[in-house]
């Protein structure tokens, strides 16, 4: 079944499979946290991007199909991706960023590599906030114009095509039910209610056609492990995997695109402490994959600019952030 698009989420549902089968993924707005050497707890969703699917908005050939999904960023806007199944019931994530896996750094393969483990399981893994670097930190995903060498997959492959793939694989039915009647017995771990937690213009590169390519980069560091896999590899039904792709425009474009404004301006450092935004952190690291990736190689956003003797952002100085709020399951 294909995905349902709404105005705000990306629906994954598989009702031949099972009527629990749904995951709910969001793209949310949030603050750049500082790339310097403090290494900062989860900043909280500000609101969800809009999404739009591309025969939506644009007629014209573009490479992409009419499945694919319009995400507006401003340059050096930041995002995470929130993973919500309201029935607990499991599924196996891919995530591909420009080509490469944003779990591994690994070039995105067409097959799950169950032996490399490129990729996670919601609900152990209710979020991500960026490129994973090693078992404690993520490097915060943030949207850079193409051809320019500022995303990770231009510096790990020379190359980025423009597209954020996201595949998922639900568990099989047979399980589940296994599960549900055994619930008396079994807590099945779920994600915490509440746990989703509601610049510049970029000019970019124009392609042929005339549309502006962004990808995504890596911003500062964040405190965030992705859990090791715990479900055997028979328990997925991997005939059923579903899949989306999302196209990043900057926010000139989408007003062309759509005829409507895009959401207000990335906030500051400033702002967001004068608000009093929290702070959040996960309380059980339990599971947490050990070692480092291919990302932890890279350079961020703001290496990159030096050297280049740019200043593609907006400054966002470095801060003490207070004390997190502590969640989990």
């Amino acid at each position: 079944m294909p995905v349902t698009v709404t105005e705000r989420s990306l629906d994954f549902a598989f009702p031949e499979l099972h009527a629990d089968a749904r995951l709910r993924i969001n793209v949310m707005r949030t603050l750049r946290v500082p790339d310097d050497d403090t290494t900062y707890g989860l900043p909280p969703g500000m609101g969800t991007f809009e999404l739009r699917t591309a025969t939506d908005t644009w007629s014209r050939a573009h490479g992409w199909t009419p499945t694919d999904v319009v995400l507006p960023m401003w340059q050096a806007e930041a995002a995470w991706f929130s993973f919500h199944c309201p029935s607990d019931y499991p599924f196996l994530v891919r995530i591909s960023v420009g080509g490469v896996n944003a779990v591994t750094g690994e070039d995105f393969a067409e097959e799950i590599d169950f032996f490399g483990e490129d990729y996670f399981e919601v609900p152990e893994q209710p979020w991500l906030d960026g490129f994973r670097v090693d078992a404690t930190t993520v490097r915060q995903f943030v949207a850079m114009p193409l051809g320019r060498g500022y995303t990770a997959a231009e510096q790990l492959t020379g190359d980025d095509d423009g597209s954020i793939r996201i595949e998922v694989t639900p568990l099989r039915a047979d399980v589940w039910e296994e599960r549900v009647a055994a619930r008396h017995d079994i807590a099945i771990p779920g994600m915490p209610a509440g746990a989703v937690f509601d610049g510049l213009l970029c000019e970019g590169v124009p392609d042929p056609d005339g549309a502006t390519g962004m990808g995504l980069g890596a911003g500062g560091t964040i405190t965030q492990s992705i859990a090791t896999p715990v479900e055997p590899r028979g328990n997925w039904d991997t005939t059923a995997t579903s899949r989306s792709t999302l196209r990043i425009v900057n926010s000139a474009d989408w007003e062309a695109l759509t005829g409507t404004r895009p959401h207000h301006e990335p906030p500051t450092i400033a702002e967001y402490v004068e608000h009093g935004y929290p702070w959040f952190e996960w309380y059980d690291d339990s599971l947490a994959r050990q070692g480092d990736s291919k990302f932890s190689s890279i350079k961020t956003v703001k290496e990159i600019g030096a050297e280049k003797g740019e200043s593609p952002l907006p400054d966002n100085t470095g801060f003490t952030p207070p004390q997190p709020h502590v969640v989990g399951s």
